[in-house]
């Protein structure tokens, strides 16, 4: 047995991977040069790169891995570096549609001329305010004007001259009647010397007071005259609009000649054609409605209204919505969305309401997103926050696959029951950078097709990368990078090593570094407040270990309230003597960032029957199902090493004492093995050993997570409780390489008051254990008296036994009673 012991134990100096800081080629951190480049992400770098680098359809990159590995650190690093300062892209405008008001025309402009071009339109519009008024006063166009109307004043003066000739050589008269807010020429008799309306002549006619025949005679020649006059004031009524028409031809034209020169000097200036046309529709639309030139002042606001009294803006059309603008852009733009809901990302059509209650818009209040203010660069957005805003996931997807983007309203409610515009869609080409865990880029991908499609490129961030001498002179350039940047003293050489030992145990494996450098900055901060209380210049390893010491102390109220409760007796740990089917097993507590290990009673219970192996935590619906696999294995176990010639006939039971809430993973299987053989042999299990470690069929001892956590979790309760010498953990022999103690343990192994044994079998743990060989079989596969495997093959003879007796007995049992019904 002490043969056993002193093979299996682990010695001091493979309890933790030391750096020596005399290794470390500098006295403090402000020898080195600060670091550049990005450390431990190599694959991602290149996933990166590649992903950016290739300007096809889809591919977009879909960034992977924990916070704190510097993700989006390292993506606006390295979209800086590749940000071209040679391909700006346009500005984008939208414009008013002559044609239709609905649909806003889309022009691009080169960066820094969209500016220019608003402005521009904007000075030709306030020029032609001042302009035309002037220039419909002048004296040239007055004297065109006053031509044309004495021309057809003369010709119309000519007509009523001549009715009026011949109406009054018939004895009537054409006088002017008022018709609502008209005038209008009526013919009349002359009666008495006097123009008389025919109703009132028709009303003396009838008090006898007129001859009825020259009634008649001056109604029928009435009748002739008024359709004379009703003809010759249609006539006049058309030469009328013949003038108006003249008059407003001659007014465009002059408007024409008089913006052709202005109108030629943009052209010139904006070579493109669908500004050209844009310009002659505009210039066409202004020649059209003159008489917002010709207005005077804009009419006032009403306090309170955002809308002015009367109509909306007669100007309005002539101006141009600068959508996006690039002219303080010196690279291609790199926008970062903090917050992508629907209209940071998309942008938005703004609608108002007018004095009517009717929701309207129009092409200035088209507003761009992130994703429009990115257009021919990169975008990046976090994906859990654009999965929680509503459609825009969905949103942005269909702008990736069509590669071009209408801007939109959203209205996911349908509260706006009036028709929207449609905006001329505007091209995509960028690239979207998407930040997410690792769990929902498997979501997405095995649920949404699309995200396969548009985003081709996976950049995956890893949680470690490989301790060697490069990797840990990078670390130290790092910490001199953090030292600059957020104004920390100097590190000394073992505060740097401490520093690296505690990167290294948070991955768990001795030959890897973690790349979590957000914890690694919170860190150093705090280790840089420590020197600072004291007064000291210069951080050193004590200052680091003060820091981490805090941090944990910050984190384990819920680990003392347990440890007390074990102090207490409420929860049943023992850690002397030794009792049959008992034993400790260790469980992790995960609690956010921190993470410790306690110890856990298990217990077997084996009695006759045919059940096998009963889970408890299973039956009461407590068990996951990582650890229901585990005691399904240890099952297998059991039927391998004790069922080969013979049925297993017993029923053991297996309980987490004292937990009720879940427990899952396996590592607990080798521990249930330990309970149940002890319960079958008889043997005691010393209760001053703890056990984790997962097993297989064939009883080999597999490795387990959190093993830190698990020993200084026991070691913590055996301390608490007094440390004996005999105290210890078993753990996995594949664990060794995983092994970061604390320092206090490692001291107390060193000094012979705790032991740490790494198993490779099932046999060796027991043994440990028990301290009775686990015996090996010999060729008729019989294992020597009074080991453990001869022991539970015994009881296991003994349960068979006593079960098929008592099956015989209860069969006839029931004989018997058949034979009495059948007499009776």
């Amino acid at each position: 047995m002490s043969d056993l012991k002193s093979l299996l134990a682990i010695p001091p100096e493979k309890l933790r991977w030391k750096l020596d800081p005399q290794t470390l080629p500098f006295e403090t951190t402000s020898e080195l040069d600060p670091l550049q480049e990005i450390i431990g992400q190599d694959r991602a770098l290149e996933a990166f790169r590649f992903g950016l680098g290739v300007r096809k359809e889809g591919y977009n990159v879909f960034v992977t891995g924990s916070t704190g590995t510097g993700r989006m650190t390292t993506v606006l690093k390295i979209l800086q570096e590749m940000a071209g300062k040679e391909i700006i892209p346009d500005d984008l405008c939208y414009v008013y549609n002559f044609k239709n008001s609905e649909s806003p025309r889309l022009l691009r402009f080169p960066a820094k001329m969209g500016r220019k071009f608003r402005d521009d339109v904007h000075s030709f519009v306030e020029n032609l305010k001042k302009d035309v008024p002037m220039l419909f006063e002048s004296e040239d166009y007055l004297t065109m004007k006053k031509e044309i109307l004495e021309k057809y004043e003369e010709k119309g003066k000519q007509f009523f001259k001549d009715l009026d000739a011949r109406v009054k050589e018939e004895g009537f008269a054409i006088v002017q009647v008022q018709i609502g807010q008209m005038t209008r020429p009526v013919v009349m008799p002359i009666v008495n010397d006097q123009p008389t309306p025919m109703e009132k002549l028709e009303s003396i006619v009838e008090r006898g007071e007129y001859p009825q025949e020259k009634y008649d005679a001056i109604k029928n020649k009435h009748h002739q005259l008024t359709e004379q006059v009703d003809r010759i004031f249609m006539e006049i009524r058309d030469m009328q609009r013949e003038v108006q028409k003249q008059l407003e031809e001659m007014d465009r034209y002059v408007f024409q000649k008089s913006v052709t020169n202005p109108t030629d000097e943009l052209k010139k200036k904006y070579d493109d054609e669908k500004v050209h046309a844009y310009l002659d529709e505009m210039t066409q639309d202004m020649a059209d409605n003159l008489n917002a030139f010709r207005m005077g002042p804009q009419q006032p606001m009403m306090a309170g209204m955002a809308l002015p009294i009367g109509q909306g803006n007669p100007f309005l059309p002539y101006s141009v919505n600068l959508l996006v603008d690039n002219g303080d852009t010196e690279t291609q733009p790199i926008i970062v969305e903090n917050y992508p809901n629907f209209k940071n990302l998309f942008g938005t059509i703004e609608r108002v309401v007018d004095r009517t209650g009717i929701w309207t818009t129009d092409f200035s209040r088209i507003h761009a997103g992130s994703l429009l203010k990115a257009n021919g660069g990169f975008l990046v957005i976090n994906l859990l926050d654009a999965i929680m805003e509503p459609g825009v996931w969905q949103g942005l997807k269909r702008a990736l696959k069509a590669n071009c983007f209408e801007p939109q309203t959203f209205d996911p409610f349908y509260i706006f029951t009036t028709g929207g515009m449609t905006p001329e869609p505007i091209p995509l080409d960028l690239k979207v950078v998407v930040i997410s865990n690792a769990y929902l880029y498997y979501l997405l991908n095995a649920y949404d097709e699309d995200t396969r499609k548009i985003f081709k490129v996976r950049a995956d961030f890893a949680n470690t990368m490989e301790s060697t001498e490069e990797t840990i002179r990078q670390v130290g350039r790092y910490i001199r990078l953090k030292t600059d940047e957020d104004g920390l003293k100097p590190f000394d050489r073992t505060a740097v090593a401490a520093i690296i030992e505690e990167a290294v145990r948070m991955t768990g494996r001795k030959e890897k570094i973690s790349t979590h450098l957000l914890y690694i900055g919170e860190l150093l901060v705090e280790a840089d407040f420590r020197a600072q209380q004291e007064g000291i210049d210069i951080v050193s390893a004590r200052h680091v270990e003060q820091a981490i010491r805090s941090r944990i102390y910050r984190s384990n109220l819920i680990e003392e309230q347990i440890q007390e409760m074990i102090d207490r007796g409420t929860l049943l740990i023992d850690t002397e003597g030794a009792v049959v089917g008992q034993i400790n097993g260790l469980s992790v507590y995960m609690l956010g960032d921190y993470a410790f290990g306690k110890p856990t009673r298990i217990t077997s219970v084996t009695s006759m029957g045919r059940g096998g192996v009963i889970n408890i935590e299973r039956e009461a619906d407590l068990s996951g199902n990582t650890h229901n696999k585990g005691v399904l294995i240890l099952s297998g176990y059991l039927r391998r090493k004790y069922a080969q010639k013979k049925p297993l006939s017993m029923t053991a039971s297996l309980a987490f004492e004292q937990s009720y809430s879940g427990v899952d993973g396996d590592s607990a299987s080798s521990t249930e093995i330990y309970a149940i053989l002890s319960s079958l042999s008889g043997c005691p299990l010393r209760q001053d050993l703890a056990v984790t470690g997962s097993v297989n069929q064939k009883g080999e001892i597999q490795a387990i997570g959190g093993v830190n956590e698990k020993i200084e979790g026991f070691f913590d309760c055996c301390r608490a409780k007094k440390l004996t010498s005999t105290q210890g953990v078993l753990i996995p022999a594949s664990n060794e390489q995983d092994l970061m103690l604390r320092a206090d343990v490692i001291e107390a192994v060193a000094r012979g008051e705790f032991s740490i044994y790494r198993v490779h079998t099932v046999d060796q743990g027991i043994e440990l254990l028990t301290g009775i060989p686990a015996g090996e079989p010999d060729a008729e596969g019989v294992y020597p008296e009074g080991t453990i495997h001869a022991r539970v093959h015994a009881k296991l003879d003994e349960l068979a036994k006593g079960l098929k007796e008592f099956g015989e007995e209860e069969e006839e049992k029931k004989n018997n009673t058949k034979d009495k019904c059948q007499r009776c």
